[in-house]
This record gives structure tokens, C-alpha cells and sequence, in this order.
């Protein structure tokens, strides 16, 4: 494996951080310059954590460059408007009947892409419905599946309460899987890696606060995850979600019909701390 590192000898100062701070122990310092220890390239977890906390911008690792990085100092979010984005974060159930501009729900999984995965594996997949119209041939496909398995009587145990829920849409028009939201997305990845499921979780969690941040609404679907992997499987085939792939949520997102004035109160955290 050629993880192309690479140091611009006239940059770097042979301060070692970059030695210090990999967690694979890859490189080493060599007559004051780092490099990548004799038969250590393939052990690289392509952290780029080298690449990352070089002062200079000396390095570069896997064909990146430093220049095309942000820097971090000065561009932190403040801590307080954060702690506000957290606790006002609401999940949305109605929303406006408008396509989300494309170019915003790619930087949203853009950036939702750079969440932590277990081992660096970076399998995650974004499945996106990503219009309106889509949608609706979605839940028209699902609503039917539903439909036979409710006709059929094979509701699983402690699901009945989902034919209750395709009666309030053939009868009323009443979307409670989908909550008329025009964006769904859902997060999945093979089930070969370290940790699936939590990848996707972090990852949709991720997506979630910069969406809120960015005026747009979220909802954490459990009764569209549980329809997805157990009640109308077949839909994987038509999202295109590779058969090796677990599902770890579905998420339903947009422009909210409606906004909220402050944030909740919760009451005293759980906390436990260790004798």
C-alpha cells in the first residue's frame, strides 16, 4: 500500500508531532525529519492525523494537500451557540412541500461523511431520496408491501399497530410513516466491518446538527427503519442498499412547517462516577 506521505523538507521545523501523535506508530523520526518506518506503510489507519497537526503544513499523506485543509484556529464553533444547537434541536413531524436546494444536501453529507467510524473503516453509505416526487413512489411501493403483509396477517408480534397505520393513510391520508417530509436518507454499511451500526448512528448524528444549524428539519425514523428491515424488506432492492449492507437508521429530513422558540429542559443528567 503506497499511503504517498511526504514531507517539504524546507517547511518542516523536525518538531515530531506528527512521530507522537500517530496512533499506529507508522512513522519516526529519521535525522530530524519524519518518515515512514521500514515496513510500517501498511499498518497506516489513513487517520491523517500527521497530515492534520503538522503547524507548518509540511506534510502530506494519501495525495493531499495541506493548503486545501481549513485551518482550525479561529474557526471553532462558540461553545455556548453550540450548547444552544444542541438543547433546541427538536424532531420534526410537518414540512413545507418544497424539494431542498441539491447543492445544500450535498454539503450536508459532505461533511456528515467526515464522522469517526470504528477502525476508520469510512464504510458508510448515504441512501438519498432526494426529491419529493421520489418520496412519493417510495411510499406508494412501501404502503403496498405493507398492505400484503397486513392482509396476510403477518404483522409480527408487537408490531400490530402498524396496520393502524397504513388504515390512516389508505382512509385519511395521514403519512405517519414519512411524515409528508420530501428528503429521507439512510444511513447503512457492510456488516463485515468493526462496527456498523454505530458508524451509521454517529454518522446520521453528525448530518443531523449541521441540518439543524443549516434551517433544515430532521427526524430520527424508527418506523421507517423497522418497515425497511423487517416488514417490507424488498424496498433495499429498490433504494439500491447492497444486500451485505446492515441498516443502521432512517432518517426524514426538510424545510420544517413550523419553528420553535427555545430550547427544552431536560432536568439533571444521569451521571455515574467511577469509586
Amino acid at each position: 500500500m503506497d499511503i504517498q506521505f511526504a514531507v517539504a523538507e524546507a517547511a518542516c521545523s523536525g518538531c515530531g508531532r506528527c512521530v507522537a501523535d500517530c496512533p499506529a506508530q507508522v512513522l519516526e523520526l529519521s535525522e530530524g525529519r519524519p518518515r515512514v518506518g521500514p515496513g510500517r506503510e501498511e499498518a497506516c489507519y489513513r487517520c491523517q492525523h500527521c497530515f492534520t497537526i503538522c503547524p507548518e503544513g509540511a506534510i502530506s499523506i494519501l495525495g493531499l494537500r495541506p493548503e486545501e485543509s481549513v485551518l482550525l484556529a479561529g474557526n471553532g464553533p462558540d461553545p455556548r451557540k453550540l450548547e444552544t444547537l444542541v438543547k433546541g434541536r427538536r424532531s420534526v413531524r410537518r414540512y413545507l412541500d418544497q424539494d431542498l436546494d441539491p447543492a445544500l444536501v450535498q454539503r450536508l453529507l459532505e461533511v456528515a461523511w467526515h464522522a469517526p467510524t470504528g477502525r476508520n473503516d469510512r464504510q458508510v453509505r448515504f441512501t438519498v431520496v432526494d426529491s419529493r416526487a421520489k418520496l412519493a413512489r417510495l411510499r406508494a411501493e412501501v404502503m403496498a408491501g405493507l398492505a400484503k403483509v397486513v392482509r396476510e396477517q403477518a404483522l409480527p408480534a408487537g408490531m400490530e399497530r402498524f396496520a393502524e397505520f397504513l388504515r390512516a393513510w389508505e382512509e385519511e391520508g395521514v403519512d405517519v410513516l414519512f411524515r409528508g417530509a420530501p428528503h429521507l436518507l439512510v444511513a447503512s454499511a457492510p456488516g463485515s466491518v468493526a462496527t456498523p451500526v454505530p458508524d451509521c448512528l454517529i454518522a446520521l448524528s453528525t448530518f443531523e446538527l449541521l441540518a439543524q444549524a443549516s434551517g433544515v428539519g430532521t427526524l430520527w425514523d424508527g418506523l421507517a427503519t423497522i418497515t425497511f428491515q423487517t416488514l417490507v424488506p424488498g424496498i433495499r432492492a429498490t433504494l439500491g442498499i447492497p444486500a451485505d449492507h446492515v441498516i443502521g437508521y432512517v432518517m426524514l429530513f426538510g424545510k420544517p412547517a413550523s419553528g420553535y422558540a427555545r430550547t427544552a429542559q431536560r432536568g439533571s443528567p444521569l451521571i455515574q462516577h467511577m469509586a
